[in-house]
């Protein structure tokens, strides 16, 4: 225990850091501001959790428990959770602004979390039209996980301007990890196998279908915890920073007087729409794309993706810590351009199929002949799909590398976008504008599985990839011709005055009427909470 504080101790902040010593904050402030950031990483990390940890055996899972539901309801269960969260990110977004805190929103959200990921994993009980009440628990784990659009406004407020691309960084690199780690744990637990275990007499099962449902579960109320009072305190400084810049007095005052460039703002909301389309298109079609080209089973296709999203896991690690680094010899909105888009558009080209022969062609079940579902002569491409017989298999090759590039390129693009668009929208509070970001995500993560049943299903490989390769090299080009609108403002320092506490008219936090006259929809449900400080600088 002594060897323990000792090395906390250690590793604890002393002084503040010189290019933050400004007396904008105290050394306390400054480690509680940092300790809600890196809750709200974690937060991050366990909602792409959430979505991604099922996505490799929710089919399997599915067709165990229903297996008349078929690939097209598989792909609308996908589709629920992101559903959930694009309509309630937007709506988070402006209760968080409302509120002018995020703690209340956070707890009850994942509390709703809890609720969901348990439902999901007791679905082994066979509760009638069982098929529905998974579609249920992936919808209402979509509306607590829209969150996501408080964690990323409370970011963007809660770091400075030099400290933005950093964090923005880590919080794309706990929410990739996210989306990529859940496979990986979804693989680890399939020794557990199809049986697994039965608890409380009979009512908590635990296969390798229903644990990854139990392990958000136990990691939910853990970031539960983190979010009581005394623990995460909330420490909002990005407009008091660029307040200080321009010799203001008052935070309000001033990120009301730096207008966003809309047009950029939507640029970047689409080019991230098209970007996590790419990347979620490939997690979802990941386990069916390797069972139908390369004839793996069930238990196969898991163990082998699993071990494919630990290494990409790896490699986007190293991307991410590449980041900040390259960002000082390369200008942000290039780097997304050239080394975000560019990967993404060759990994979408690599899979496009250029085997010699068709895939190998699996016979329909037949139960006559009482062989397991996994027995060689049903693996392969399904009947059903009228394309495996006339189309080129895709080769293991191409998958890899076309997989490696995703790798690297969707880190690099997710991050930067997201720190270009923090810092064209300036100091003022976002919550709304993070909930349309995030929401353009989630309409991605709608989608993606839509397309896997009706345009992969239907008319196979060359159509899927030769339309993803399309959507990227569109919006390359785009970003490329547009890129100056992707140049955040700046913010040049003022003489330094002494900051006076703004007076309180008509009784505290309301305004003047005519302050509201004239004001965006974001800054009408931004209210002036928690911006009056008294600031002295000598």
């Amino acid at each position: 225990m002594e060897y323990a504080r000792r090395v906390s101790a250690r590793f604890e902040t002393k002084r503040l850091p010189e290019d933050v010593d400004d007396g904008l904050e105290t050394l306390e402030e400054y480690k509680q501001r940092w300790r809600s950031v890196r809750i709200i990483y974690y937060t991050m990390f366990l909602m792409a959790l959430g979505f991604s940890i099922i996505l490799t055996g929710i089919w399997p899972f599915l067709n165990k428990l229903d297996p008349d539901a078929g690939k097209e309801f598989m792909g609308l269960i996908v589709a629920a959770n992101p559903l959930g969260q694009m309509i309630f990110s937007p709506i988070f977004g402006w209760w968080g602004n409302r509120l002018g805190k995020i703690r209340l929103p956070l707890l009850l959200s994942l509390s709703l979390f809890t609720l969901a990921s348990a439902v999901y994993s007791s679905l082994e009980l066979r509760p009638d039209n069982v098929k529905y009440w998974m579609l249920g628990s992936r919808f209402l784990i979509g509306v607590s996980s829209a969150n996501i659009a408080l964690c990323r406004s409370y970011l963007s407020a809660a770091t400075r301007i030099s400290e933005r691309t950093h964090a923005v960084s880590m919080v794309s690199l706990a929410q990739v990890l996210g989306f990529i780690i859940g496979p990986t744990l979804q693989a680890a637990v399939t020794p557990l196998g199809d049986k697994g275990y039965v608890w409380l007499g009979g009512y908590m099962h635990v296969n390798m279908y229903t644990a990854s449902g139990w392990i958000n579960v136990v990691m939910s109320i853990g970031n539960f915890m983190m979010f009581l009072p005394g623990v995460f305190e909330e420490h909002k400084i990005a407009a008091r920073e660029v307040m200080v810049m321009q010799g203001g007095i008052s935070e309000r005052e001033t990120w009301k007087g730096i207008k966003p460039n809309y047009l950029s703002a939507w640029t970047l909301i689409v080019a991230f729409f098209i970007l996590v389309f790419n990347f979620v298109l490939l997690e979802t079609l990941g386990t069916s794309l390797t069972m139908d080209m390369f004839a793996w089973s069930k238990a196969e296709s898991l163990w082998y993706m699993g071990i494919m999203m630990t290494t990409a896991a790896i490699v986007s690690l190293v991307t991410f810590v590449l980041i900040s680094p390259l960002c000082k010899f390369f200008a942000e909105r290039y780097l997304l351009i050239w080394g975000g888009f560019s990967l993404m558009f060759l990994g979408r080209v690599l899979f496009v199929p250029w085997g010699p022969d068709p895939p190998k062609l699996a016979q329909a079940f037949n139960a006559s002949l009482n062989l397991p579902d996994d027995d060689p002569i049903y693996l392969g491409c399904p009947p059903t799909q009228e394309w495996c017989g006339e189309l080129p298999a895709l080769t293991l090759t191409q998958f890899i590398i076309g997989f490696a590039f995703t790798s690297v390129g969707y880190p690099i693009g997710v991050t930067l976008i997201q720190t270009i668009f923090s810092k064209v929208l300036g100091p003022r509070p976002q919550g709304v504008w993070m909930g349309w970001m995030t929401g353009s995500g989630c309409l991605s993560r709608v989608l993606g599985p839509v397309f896997v049943g009706s345009i992969y299903t239907r008319l196979g490989t060359f159509w899927t990839f030769g339309v993803t390769s399309g959507m990227m090299l569109v919006s390359m080009f785009w970003l490329q011709c547009s890129n100056r609108l992707l140049i955040p403002p700046t913010f040049e320092k003022a003489t330094p005055v002494e900051l006076q506490e703004l007076s309180k008219h008509n009784g505290g936090n309301k305004l003047d009427d005519d302050d509201d006259a004239g004001d965006s929809p974001e800054e009408l449900i931004s209210k002036d909470h928690g911006s009056h400080h008294s600031i002295s600088r000598a």
